[in-house]
């Protein structure tokens, strides 16, 4: 496989592409506010299955009047046969509770290699509907769960019943009709594990590719279930969704700490991710074209950024002000455009005098968007082996060199200073949920999950200068005998090294730290949109919203649903009739 160094090298010859520095990108905060992408994995996914034209049917049909029932969509990808089964269950208002410690919901559903007989089948209901209570074998993917908006589901059938489209204004408030709760997969509860499904499974290969499929599934299947119950509910003046309208429906998720320590936990993944996209941006600043065509595409694209980012409802005040902001930025953009530039750089060096840091990364996002011919290839290079590595043989002294040029950021930071060791990661017994200590809890920190990679640096550092003093002609394997708890921070420090990014450069021991950010960075990278904090540790976001349909498959498609806005409805046609729905 050719490599990313190899694809920047074939571009510059000898010149390597210019990357934007590792303290620029690896700052929590500029994590924290980018946005969408055309190499976010919703989007790659969604370019696969058009581009290859997986046929995806149900197989099995059984709901009742209700919507109430078992469901078996059959997907056939180019290299093999898979099965999405759903149970559709009653589940009264007052159960539905979106936290990981909940026992029921609407829906449960799980992506199963190859056909499910009747066997199969049994086994699965008797499994997925409990969740983490249930057991799976290595044929299943991917475990999920997801609940009704209570704001969106029932005033949707209502609607459709009556004939009417729902209104997009009230949908561009709350853009779904189901919000998963936990997206499982890589061996939890049974299932295939990352190895097996990258190996053996070429069509979900991809990092999160088959979690991002049941998650694109449950929104189809969410818009032909609400058609589904209104046809039954009200035959006669029943008429289905526009297209339009069922294309602005996306599929709600809510997100908690959860998320936060898998990006500290896989470095390399990340910094591949992270080098993916700033290899893109770099292609763009080199080979990017600036003509009227791109210009008008360019302007196009600020208006909708601005008109997406008005759209975006919530109630918290910090991302509201973010918002605002990001609007203040457009308006900004807009006016710098208007007179000529010459240059992508030119414009990246005022975003980044004039604009937030969600305006600078919305500008990125909008110059992906730009040139696919410079972009999307590199969604084949998100995967990573991740090993850390021990160099028993460098010299420390080389790795005392390696931690003052690599992790200057954490040499920077003063860990006694007030607040700067105050909060822990942990995971709560009780809830299975990680959690976020402080002083209080003195005793907790005795579990606390390792995090904490700048004061894990800082500490090893003090110790190797300790060392080197009384042995410095030493390597590392005797440094390594000497100290032994610090193996895991010296294999990291070493392997990190050879990664053109490497680690977050944050102190997330810290009083103040945001975990927002961290939950914002790999949201991003999945590609989700309205972001909607419902405190420091929580946000709710929308995933697929404006994507294809199940029926778009095999029609064209110009990949062109970034930052989607609300659509105009159609008027009432006099052909329209009741035969237009789906058949089931």
């Amino acid at each position: 496989m050719t490599t990313p160094a190899a694809i920047n090298a074939a571009l510059k010859g000898d010149n390597a592409l210019p990357l934007r520095p590792i303290n620029q990108v690896m700052n929590l905060e500029r994590l924290g506010a980018m946005h969408q992408s055309r190499l976010s994995f919703m989007r790659t996914l969604v370019r696969r299955i058009m581009r290859e034209r997986w046929q995806i049917e149900p197989a099995r049909f059984e709901l009742d009047a209700q919507g109430y029932g078992t469901v078996i969509y059959e997907i056939k990808a180019p290299h093999g046969l898979f099965s999405f089964v759903l149970f559709s269950s009653y589940l009264a208002s007052e159960d539905r509770n979106d936290r990981v410690i909940a026992t029921q919901w609407d829906l449960t559903m799980a992506l199963v290699d190859g056909q499910v007989d009747e066997i199969y089948l049994e086994k699965l209901r008797q499994n997925v509907p409990k969740q983490e209570a249930g057991r799976v074998d290595s044929r299943v993917f991917v475990l999920s769960r997801a609940n009704r908006s209570a704001r969106n589901f029932d005033y949707v059938v209502n609607q459709l019943a009556k004939g009417e489209q729902p209104d997009v204004a009230k949908i561009a408030q709350v853009g779904y009709l189901y919000r998963t709760t936990a997206v499982y997969g890589s061996g939890k509860l049974g299932m295939a594990d990352w190895e097996k499904v990258s190996t053996r499974y070429p069509d979900f290969a991809r990092p999160f590719a088959a979690e991002m499929f049941v998650c694109l599934m449950l929104r189809n299947f969410s818009l032909l279930q609400v058609e589904h119950i209104a046809k039954h509910k009200s035959p006669d003046s029943f008429l289905p969704m526009q297209p339009k309208v069922k294309r602005f429906f996306g599929i709600g998720n809510s997100t908690g700490l959860g998320m936060a320590p898998y990006l500290i936990n896989h470095p390399i993944l990340i910094n591949q991710w992270v080098e993916m996209r700033e290899l893109a941006l770099a292609r763009i600043r080199v080979l990017g074209g600036i003509d009227q065509h791109i210009c008008e595409q360019f302007k196009e694209l600020m208006g909708r950024c601005y008109v997406h980012t008005a759209e975006t409802v919530t109630e918290d005040e910090w991302q509201t002000g973010n918002n605002q902001q990001v609007l203040l930025d457009m308006d900004a953009l807009k006016a710098r455009v208007a007179v000529p530039f010459n240059s992508w750089d030119e414009l990246l060096r005022w975003s980044e005098e004039h604009c937030s840091l969600q305006g600078q990364e919305m500008i990125i996002s909008m110059m992906l968007e730009l040139y696919p011919e410079l972009v999307d290839d590199l969604e084949d290079y998100h995967t990573a082996e991740e090993f850390l590595d021990l160099d028993p043989l460098m010299p420390v002294q080389q790795l005392k060199e390696i931690i003052e040029q690599r992790y200057n950021w954490a040499l920077a930071i003063d860990f006694n200073a007030d607040g700067a060791r105050e909060t822990f990661w942990y995971r709560s017994e009780e809830k299975m949920e990680p959690r976020l200590g402080g002083t209080e809890l003195e005793e907790g920190r005795k579990k606390q999950m390792a995090l904490g990679v700048g004061y894990a640096v800082r500490k090893c550092y003090d110790q190797l200068c300790e060392y080197i003093a009384a042995y410095p002609e030493h390597t590392t394997a005797r440094f390594m005998v000497a100290r032994p708890k610090l193996r895991g921070i010296v294999r990291r420090i070493q392997t990190m090294n050879k990664c053109v990014y490497g680690d977050i450069q944050a102190n997330l021991l810290d009083r103040n730290v945001l975990p927002m950010h961290l939950l914002r960075a790999k949201l991003a990278f999945f590609g989700v949109g309205k972001f909607d904090p419902r405190s420091r540790l929580w946000v709710r976001n929308t995933m697929f919203q404006g994507a294809p349909l199940l029926e778009d498959i095999g029609k064209p498609f110009n990949d062109d649903w970034f930052m989607p806005l609300a659509p105009t409805l159609d008027e009432p046609s006099l052909n329209a009739s009741k035969s237009e729905a789906p058949a089931q």
